[in-house]
């Protein structure tokens, strides 16, 4: 199948953001989270040793893949994209590279990436996967410890409340113990991917993207990588968190914009564009965060897009039973009232 045809053609599609920080639902001891409810971690500097206990916790025993497929398709979207790994490390797939996954450290034991790429394949849905190829806060080499504190979600990019020690991390030993390894599981375990979005580049060398690239490519030649992978080593360009830009360049444009770097913007090599967005401020489940954006808003905001040749990938964060909130739920079927 041509995927980058496929990717033009598809325009709208469901991210879902799910992990452990699921089940703090943007609260640690009497204290709310910041706009985004999965840098929690970072941004209460959790130990380990407590953040671990989650997992014991985390048994969603309302996780329904085949249901959250059929949803998706009637709200009109064309591909899921999931969250496999995010920047707490917790694999949300069965992984033998690493213990600290669904499967092997809590009572839930289903591999529920697995789930949804079958559900996904049953009812003619394409599957994608987010993973953090950078960040990683339950390795003592996770990268980020280059690039200083975050302005606004947590005070540091690593871990480095469990890891002060920032001058004796090597990302290059995170990259080859955990980072390449579980890539491969996932290109070549969880059937065809559509897609593979990865995430902040800051610590990634040139050689590692393009190693990323690489492997994907070799056993998935057909998927498409997006532009954070970093180091140039991309096939489609997402763009900022929720941004809907004034315009993107036309073909004829695109020449000028390489020679001379206008407002530095980089282009897809094939005209594949995606802004993935959120319904309400966080990606991650949270509780008190009832910012929700109008079903009119959002369905503006994709008609205009989607205008410019540009898919929307619009974020669900379901809860610690694995349950997509239900007023997100609502404004998401009212969406295609006003398409």
């Amino acid at each position: 199948m041509d995927m980058k045809k496929w990717f033009k053609d598809a325009k709208y599609g469901m991210m879902i953001h799910w992990g452990l920080y699921s089940l703090l639902a943007g609260e640690w001891k009497d204290q709310r989270c910041g706009n985004y409810a999965e840098w929690i971690q970072t941004r209460y500097r959790i130990p380990q040793i407590e953040y671990d206990k989650l997992a014991t916790a985390f048994n969603p025993v309302y996780f329904d893949a085949d249901e959250i497929a059929k949803f998706a398709k009637n709200c009109g979207m064309k591909y899921i994209v999931f969250t496999s790994k995010h920047h707490e490390g917790f694999a949300m797939y069965h992984s033998k590279v690493d213990s600290f996954n669904i499967v092997d450290a809590t009572p839930f034991k289903r591999d529920v990436l697995g789930e949804l790429s079958e559900a996904c394949y049953k009812h003619g849905l394409k599957f994608g996967l987010y993973y953090s190829q950078d960040l990683d806060w339950h390795d003592q080499n996770g990268g980020g410890y280059l690039s200083g504190h975050i302005p606004c979600e947590g005070t540091a990019w690593c871990n480095d409340w469990d890891y002060p020690d920032n001058d004796k991390k090597d990302y290059d030993v995170c990259f080859r113990n955990k980072i390449y390894p579980q890539i491969e599981e996932l290109v070549s375990n969880y059937g065809e991917l559509c897609l593979f979005w990865f995430d902040v580049p800051m610590t990634l060398k040139k050689e590692h993207s393009q190693a990323i690239f690489d492997l994907v490519k070799k056993y998935q030649p057909d998927c498409l990588i997006n532009s954070r992978l970093g180091n140039g080593a991309y096939d489609y360009v997402s763009l900022g968190d929720n941004e809907v830009p004034e315009f993107i360049p036309k073909d004829t444009e695109l020449k000028e914009i390489l020679l001379n770097d206008i407002d530095g913007f980089k282009p897809s090599p094939y005209g594949l564009y995606e802004t993935a967005a959120t319904v309400n401020n966080s990606w991650g489940y949270c509780a008190w965060d009832q910012n929700w954006k109008s079903a009119k808003k959002i369905a503006d905001i994709k008609h205009k897009l989607n205008n410019m040749g540009i898919n929307y990938l619009l974020n669900v964060g379901p809860d610690g039973l694995g349950r997509i909130p239900a007023e997100c739920r609502k404004i998401l079927q009212n969406v295609a009232k006003y398409d």
